[in-house]
């Protein structure tokens, strides 16, 4: 059986002087790059850098919007009527779109951030917002969205193509969503314990929650979160690991493509 993976991480969140993450080094691992829009993170010379790293790299763009909330990096949840929603997420990816096209490249794919992610993952109208705001600008756009969400869902309802992705760097919950934040165990610090969580999964064919609960899905991408301490070294170890188990690990545009 072809086995084939996609490693993707949240990319180009510095802003101003102030710097985020190993993005280079990162980009040398991961084969698709989710990068920050200005509106958590990132400013249009930090995402023209990013855009220009991940091309040099062979890594596949994608647009990483979010709610408008620089101080609280996109984590505050928000209200927002379904047109406003809407166009912030058609702004967003077009000013990525501009700067890729200025770079040779072009966004394929769309992962919404932080709490727009977390909410449009439970929240069915605000996950077919989404997904109709991520058709209106391409409908062949891939939408990355977490395996067993709404957004997931709404994606296949727009006729997106949808890829399920998991969390290397996360625990999760008996309802295939993030354990919070805030609860212990949530975020997975450790490289050997994280390699562990992802090949629990992918031998079960299935998110594996804290509890030990097992919930079938198809999954296609597995996330690296590139502000999560050690993440070069844990998305390193991550990829030894899938490719001495036999996963070609591919971008997203091959993967659906392929």
């Amino acid at each position: 059986m072809n086995k084939t993976i996609n490693l993707n991480a949240d990319l180009g969140e510095s802003f101003g002087a102030w710097t985020m993450g190993e993005d280079e080094a990162l980009l040398q691992v991961v084969r698709s790059a989710n990068i920050a829009c200005g509106f958590h993170a990132g400013d249009p010379v930090v995402m023209r850098h990013t855009v220009r790293c991940a091309l040099a790299a062979g890594v596949s763009l994608g647009a990483h919007p979010a709610y408008p909330d620089l101080q609280g990096f996109g984590r505050r949840p928000m209200k927002m009527a379904p047109a406003e929603l809407e166009a912030m997420i058609i702004y967003q990816v077009g000013a990525l779109a501009g700067l890729a096209a200025a770079e040779g490249g072009r966004v394929t794919h769309v992962k919404p951030h932080g709490a727009l992610n977390n909410q449009a993952c439970e929240d069915a109208a605000l996950a077919d917002a989404v997904a109709r705001a991520v058709s209106a600008i391409d409908p062949q756009l891939i939408l990355l969205a977490p395996v067993l969400s709404e957004l997931y869902f709404a994606g296949q309802r727009a006729g997106l193509q949808v890829a399920g992705e998991i969390f290397a760097d996360r625990a999760y919950t008996d309802n295939a969503t993030l354990v919070p934040r805030g609860q212990p165990g949530a975020v997975i610090h450790d490289p050997e314990q994280l390699v562990s969580h992802v090949l629990r999964m992918l031998d079960a064919g299935a998110v594996v929650s804290q509890n030990g609960k097992v919930l079938p899905a198809t999954m296609d991408s597995i996330c690296v979160h590139g502000d999560t301490l050690g993440a070069v070294d844990s998305a390193r170890l991550l990829r030894t690991a899938l490719e001495a188990r036999g996963w070609t690990v591919s971008t997203l545009p091959a993967l659906r493509h392929g």
